[in-house]
Formats: C-alpha cells, sequence, structure tokens
C-alpha cells in the first residue's frame, strides 16, 4: 500500500510510502564503528540479509482540520521508479499536492527535499514552510558549498532557498500549529528534527530520521551510521528519544521505519532497545 491513514484524537494521520531503494549494506552505512563480520552476523541473527539492505521513505501527512501539514518533500523523480512518488502516494490517499499549506522540513537531505520542486517549479504551490534555523543556517552558508557538504548545499540553494520567503523558522519547542512542535534532534544533520504530536490527550512521536533502521539502528544506538554527520551527538539523541518513547510509551513514526512506519520502542534492559511494528493498535 502507498498510504496507511488512523486517527490521533482529533487530527488524521496519514504516512505516505515515497519509495524503496535496495543496495549494498548493512556495512559500513550502519555499523562504522563496528568490524564488518560484527555487523554482518548480527544481521543475520535478525533474519536479515549481511550483504544487502532495503531503505525506505515515508512522509507523514497530519490534517489537523484546519492545516494540512505535509513532513518533509520526499525524494527527487530522478529516483523513480523505486522512489521519488511521494505526489503520487498523497493522491491516492485522496488529496493533492496543491491542498498541502504547511509544509515541515525536519532536515535538508536530499531523500527530504529533493521532491520540493519539480522541473524549477513548488511541487507544493500553496504551502507555507517551516523548517529549524539551525538546520537552513548551516546548510544555506556559502562555506557549505566546497568540501564534503558541497553536494547537500548545492540541493538547498535549488530546492531550499528559492522557498525562504514563505518560510517560518523554529527552534526547540517552536510550534508548527496548534498541536505541533519541535523537538531538537540534533547529530543527524546539525539542525534535524523531530516533532510532537498531540489531540485530545493522544500523542505521536514524529522522530524523522533519529534511526535510520528499525534493528541495526534501533537495537543497537551506539553503532555510527554513515548518514549520522556528528556521530556521537546522533548518539546521544537516540538513546535520550528511544527513552522517551518507551518511558511515556507513545507510538513513533519513523522516516526509515519499515512501511508503514509506525510502532513503539521497548526496552528489554538497561541497555537495549527494540522496534515493535505497530499492528491494530492504532486503527483502534
Amino acid at each position: 500500500p502507498s498510504f496507511y491513514r488512523f486517527q490521533l484524537g482529533d487530527f488524521e494521520i496519514t504516512t505516505l510510502l515515497d519509495g524503496a531503494i535496495q543496495l549494498d549494506g548493512p556495512h559500513p552505512i550502519f555499523g562504522e564503528n563496528q568490524p564488518a563480520e560484527t555487523v554482518a552476523a548480527f544481521a543475520e541473527e535478525n533474519f536479515l540479509p549481511s550483504d544487502r539492505m532495503e531503505i525506505s521513505f515515508a512522509p507523514v501527512m497530519v490534517n489537523t482540520g484546519d492545516n494540512l501539514v505535509l513532513f518533509d518533500g520526499g525524494n527527487p523523480a530522478s529516483r523513480r521508479p523505486g522512489a521519488g512518488n511521494l505526489v503520487a502516494a498523497i493522491e491516492a490517499a485522496g488529496y493533492t499536492a496543491d491542498q498541502i499549506d504547511t509544509l515541515v522540513i525536519t532536515h535538508f537531505h536530499p531523500d527530504h527535499i529533493g521532491g520540493l520542486m519539480t522541473d524549477g517549479v513548488p511541487t507544493f504551490a500553496n504551502a507555507a514552510y517551516v523548517t529549524g534555523q539551525v538546520e537552513y543556517d548551516f546548510w544555506s552558508h556559502d562555506d557549505r558549498l566546497s568540501g564534503p557538504t558541497e553536494g547537500v548545499a548545492n540541493l538547498v540553494r535549488s530546492n531550499v532557498v528559492p522557498l525562504a520567503e514563505k518560510m517560518r523558522f523554529i527552534g526547540d519547542a517552536g510550534e508548527v500549529v496548534a498541536g505541533i512542535d519541535a523537538v531538537a534532534a540534533f547529530g543527524h544533520t546539525p539542525g534535524h528534527m523531530a516533532y510532537h504530536i498531540e489531540s485530545a490527550g493522544q500523542r505521536l512521536l514524529l522522530w524523522a530520521d533519529t534511526s535510520n533502521h528499525f534493528v541495526l539502528s534501533v537495537e543497537q544506538p551506539d553503532w555510527h551510521v554513515r548518514f549520522d554527520m556528528d556521530k556521537e551527538a546522533a548518539v546521544a539523541t537516540r538513546k535520550r528519544l528511544f527513552d522517551m518513547a518507551n518511558a511515556e510509551r507513545i507510538p513513533v513514526t519513523g522516516y526509515h521505519m519499515p512501511f508503514p512506519a509506525v510502532g513503539f520502542v521497548e526496552k528489554p534492559s538497561p541497555d537495549s532497545y527494540r522496534w515493535v511494528q505497530a499492528s491494530y493498535q492504532m486503527n483502534l
């Protein structure tokens, strides 16, 4: 399925499948600071291939009744047919891109901003934009246009900077709309944000890329991930948000969790975590 919908209090939540790609891995993408054989053995213990993996992409749409909020703009169309299918998923869910009035960018990696423009024109024509001040300041700075940040910075120049006039910048605990607040989750990128969503006493944590894999990054939060720019800050963020989700029993949606990308975090012991995929909990 290309979308999954449930009620959260008075809010309608829809996770959207932008697609998925297959690639070699999981080492050294996951467990950069571990021997390759350790990562391979752990994958096999969890019924996963030791030499191939899949990364899926799940933006989230929230209809609050007053606003239609989309979190992240998905992959560029150049990644089709495997990914870059966000607009089609929105349409399958009964909406159109033009109906999005608020678009939140959790961070500026290409799979989150690649779909913001289509042939140089904003894909979400009627949207206002919200993103973290720290994230925007980092990637839009001229210093990012060379070295290892060059590729992403150039994409930011073409896909994000032109939208700045319609953009509102927030920090930790900043409000997107009533019921949706930012949670600083730095490490994956300098200004990476998670979001807390609450309606009528029901809660959901949208953790974006806090964890990039439901086993290798949840069960092994200390393992370094290639995509994390500040490895140790990302480790600390993972543990902090995992602990919060577990202690408060908050359901979670994560951009790279197995679709429909909704679940819970269990803590079997003081030093371990486990992703528990939602089944029918959100339908009741």
